[in-house]
């Protein structure tokens, strides 16, 4: 199942601070090899937030029921950590400036303006 969702790995890291039981992740090496080492900055970008986290070298442990915290984050060109960290961002405690977010527009053009109206409502 990881090969169908390999894509979607960061916001569900990120989602899975806020859930009860959290989100284990092995034999995910690929995710190393993509536009960024999403291994490496899924976890570097939830710890500036304040997250717990162990990082493994085919995956990381992510315990649930954490409170994020709004901190300075980058995609690192990256077009999933971009929108992945943007979602953080909503969920945490203070405000988030989010670095090299326009490489969002290679899989979403539209995403920041969708962000947008979510914060609207």
């Amino acid at each position: 199942m990881v090969a169908s969702l390999i894509d979607e790995i960061p916001v569900l890291a990120v989602l899975g601070t806020q859930t009860k039981d959290g989100l284990s992740l092995r034999n995910a090496e690929e995710l190393r090899l993509k536009e960024s080492d999403r291994i490496s900055t899924v976890v570097e970008n939830l710890r500036r937030m304040g997250a717990r986290v162990e990082v493994l070298p085919d995956g990381f442990d992510i315990p649930g029921q954490q409170k994020l915290s709004g901190a300075q984050l980058d995609s690192f060109g990256d077009h999933r950590i971009a929108m992945a960290f943007a979602v953080g961002a909503l969920a945490a405690q203070g405000d988030s400036l989010l670095h090299n977010s326009e490489s969002a527009v290679v899989s979403f053009p539209g995403f920041f303006d969708e962000i947008e109206k979510i914060i609207e409502r």
